[in-house]
């Protein structure tokens, strides 16, 4: 048993390797950029607030006449960009509700509330554009994009047309949490690149042997017409039983006569396209 241990030892071991490394593969992994929750491609905000006109008046003086034959300087103490935030927000959530409330004195409804929370969100969204360390309007925004999101899960499930319409309306997308959560890891993304780069490659490679055949079909049946025909005449000559017909041999011959057909005009396509690419 020693002296076999000591063969074994001093014979040099060869490893050699049949397969690849995914290391050997040019695949290349790059984490996702992290989105946050408060952003409007996570919170499914695809619409924006309309841009607020320069004019605009607060909407209680709206129809004041005697505003309007007042002094310029007399008007800009009432329009709505001259005076506090929460009043534009305001102007904002009741554009929203009129949209979609069921009638004028509806604001307590399904669509209403919803509309009322959509126009907070995207105001609290552009107020964290600018001020991206306000922490307290950060809080809130969160907060009322999970109880928006609370909202649309109920009616999802209760009344489903009314839904897929507030959606359209308020120009939302709704996207319900996964069943399985799991976090993403590189092992794993990194096999799914590698099984899609497998497919791939082996989806050329048949179509690069499936052209390579295509190549060979009319001299594969220019030699099997000739060869059907040697055997049919040394049979006839040998006076054994025939086991080539002439309509065997004339399927085949139009089998290549259509075959050429084809080619020639895919050919006559080709050159037309580099024609009228070149002039």
């Amino acid at each position: 048993m020693n002296k076999l241990l000591t063969i074994a030892q001093a014979v040099p071991r060869q490893f050699v390797r049949e397969y690849a490394f995914k290391s050997d593969l040019k695949i290349k992994w790059v984490r996702p950029e992290k989105i946050s929750c408060i952003k409007p491609e996570k919170s499914g905000d695809l619409g924006k607030l309309p841009p607020l006109h320069e004019d605009e008046l607060l909407p209680e003086y709206k129809d004041c006449k005697e505003l309007k034959d007042a002094n310029e300087s007399v008007q800009q103490l009432f329009r709505l960009s001259n005076n506090a935030n929460h009043l534009t927000t305001r102007y904002y959530r009741d554009q929203f509700v009129q949209e979609v409330q069921r009638h004028p004195q509806d604001f307590g409804s399904m669509e209403a509330k919803l509309a009322k929370m959509t126009a907070f969100i995207r105001r609290y969204q552009l107020h964290m554009d600018a001020h991206p360390r306000d922490k307290m309007i950060k809080v809130r925004l969160k907060e009322l994009i999970d109880k928006r999101k609370k909202f649309l899960k109920y009616l999802r499930r209760w009344d489903y047309p009314r839904f897929e319409w507030i959606l359209e309306k308020l120009d939302l997308v709704y996207k319900p949490p996964p069943t399985h959560f799991h976090w993403i890891t590189r092992k794993e993304s990194l096999q799914k690149l590698t099984d899609i780069y497998c497919d791939k490659l082996k989806e050329e490679r048949l179509e690069a042997y499936h052209k390579q055949l295509q190549t060979q079909q009319i001299p594969y049946l220019e030699d099997a017409i000739n060869k059907m025909q040697f055997v049919r005449q040394e049979q006839i000559d040998c006076d054994v039983p025939v086991t080539v017909t002439e309509q065997q041999i004339e399927e085949v011959r139009s089998e290549l006569a259509e075959l050429k057909k084809i080619r020639e005009v895919a050919d006559a396509a080709i050159r037309k396209q580099v024609d009228e690419h070149f002039v």
